[in-house]
């Protein structure tokens, strides 16, 4: 697997797509800092560690409002092919504040309004509506 950031966020939306109450991903350091992010902002209900076909893995609860998901727009920054690096003055709102960009720093994954409070930049990995 080329790019498991990009590959985890497909299956959240996949999986809201068809109105699953769960999801399954392999687990990794990196996903779970990025689904710590996801779970603080208040986008998912929260995530176990659990074992898949002999696999650690993680199952992702997923949250919905009114029968509609609350993430409604997941998008992929930067890619394996096309990193996308900025400093904590450059990195952009989604929607105007609504929205969460998450970003990887020297100081840890967070969020980009933690990251601009800190006065970091680094990798913007995602983006969250």
């Amino acid at each position: 697997m080329n790019d498991p950031i990009g590959d985890m966020l497909t299956r959240i939306r996949n999986g809201q797509l068809r109105g699953k109450s769960t999801v399954l991903t392999p687990a990794s350091k990196l996903r779970a800092w990025v689904l710590d992010v996801l779970a603080d902002e208040g986008y998912i209900r929260g995530y176990e560690k659990t074992e898949a076909n002999g696999h650690p893995a993680f199952e992702i609860s997923l949250k919905y409002y009114e029968g509609s998901p609350v993430i409604r727009d997941l998008k992929r920054v930067s890619t394996p092919g096309r990193r996308v690096y900025m400093g904590s003055k450059d990195i952009p709102q989604v929607r105007q504040g609504l929205g969460v960009s998450i970003v990887s720093t020297s100081k840890g994954v967070m969020s980009d309004a933690n990251a601009r409070a800190a006065k970091v930049g680094g990798e913007v990995l995602c983006q969250v509506f």
